[in-house]
């Protein structure tokens, strides 16, 4: 026979009942994050800094800052063309003012020399020594203003600088310090005093980024932004907050980025195309697939991922793409462009799921 219990007592008896199974119950411990997910969300927290930093002088131009970015992570050079007046040169001055890192910047010019950009032997009258003076290359960032002034042999002392990382003079090698960014601009409408540039130094750009006027509601906010500052001096708020320890760290974790096989074929594809493609007169070398993995890699970092898409290979293949191809005589004279061969392509080359 039940024993009857006051409503007190049920309620009490009901508490240590709900108390009892609540203990028997595992409490669900929050899932782990992984180190490489660390590791890209530390990335992610440096490079709003960056941007937070740029934000202060710069209007728009997320796309070429999100590029110049990519190229600072994946190890790469950038080539940025446009017109004058839409801060090509400003942008990357104050991308080197977020770095806590050596920068110079050479202005090129027709009467240009060598040995006024790497450095040379200076014979020196005290102990009738040779000295090296090193040029403005020795640094960390490198702008080039107006990268298509300088004449073939200014632009061939490039060469060993962009793609070895070192100089040599005299038979000497100087290795370069770690990070190197060179940052080139040009201006594709001026014709007079001006050289085009070798194919062999356009491909070893990693992007030629190519940028436009800003748009009707950016025009408005620069003029907002500066209409008290006609001087610039906000640029002087601009900090650094990477240093070099840090570039390192988060250009391993870039590397670290998973890579589907799949995915790694999509590229071969994309480039092989090119070689083969009717209204190409030159295709993209295997630098070009090269420099497609390492910043398909960067943009999956940027997004926060561990891991790259297609979409990542896709956002990045004009930049990679558009200055190491040649279209035919006959599409140029027909007016094709490069944009919309590559743009082909795509559509012809399936995706990988």
């Amino acid at each position: 026979m039940e024993e009857n219990l006051n409503p007190e007592e049920e309620n009490k008896a009901g508490m240590e009942q709900a108390q009892e199974k609540a203990t028997e119950q595992p409490v669900s411990e929050p899932t782990p994050i992984s180190k490489e997910a660390q590791d890209v969300q530390y990335i992610a927290g440096k490079i709003a800094e960056v941007k937070a930093e740029l934000n202060k002088v710069l209007v728009g131009q997320s796309e070429l800052v999100d590029l110049l970015l990519i190229s600072l992570l994946s190890g790469g050079h950038a080539l940025i063309e446009g017109v004058p007046g839409i801060a090509k040169t400003l942008t990357a001055n104050l991308l080197s003012k977020c770095l806590s890192v050596d920068f110079s910047r050479i202005q090129f010019t027709p009467d240009l020399m060598p040995a006024d950009v790497v450095g040379t032997n200076v014979f020196n009258m005290k102990n009738s020594e040779f000295e090296f003076k090193p040029g403005p290359l020795f640094g960390n960032v490198i702008l080039i203003d107006e990268i298509n002034r300088a004449p073939a042999k200014t632009q061939s002392a490039l060469f060993e600088v962009m793609e070895e990382y070192q100089i040599t003079i005299d038979g000497k090698t100087y290795p370069l310090d770690q990070p190197y960014l060179v940052i080139a601009t040009q201006n594709p409408i001026e014709q007079e005093g001006t050289y085009k540039l070798p194919e062999a130094q356009l491909d070893r750009f990693l992007f030629r980024i190519i940028i436009t006027y800003p748009g009707f509601e950016d025009e408005v906010n620069i003029l907002q932004r500066f209409k008290q500052d006609f001087n610039m001096k906000t640029k002087e708020d601009v900090k650094a907050v990477l240093s070099p320890s840090d570039l390192k760290k988060m250009k391993e974790t870039v590397e670290n980025i998973k890579i589907e096989d799949s995915v790694l074929e999509y590229i071969a594809k994309l480039t092989t195309q090119t070689r083969q493609h009717p209204d190409l007169y030159l295709g993209a070398s295997p630098r070009a697939s090269i420099n497609l993995l390492k910043s398909a890699k960067a943009n999956a970092a940027l997004s926060g991922r561990t891991f790259v898409t297609p979409d990542d290979v896709k956002k990045v293949l004009h930049p990679v793409m558009n200055h190491r191809l040649i279209l035919s005589p006959e599409r140029e004279m027909e007016g094709y462009d490069i944009n919309d061969v590559l743009e082909e392509i795509i559509k012809d080359i399936e995706v990988p799921r």
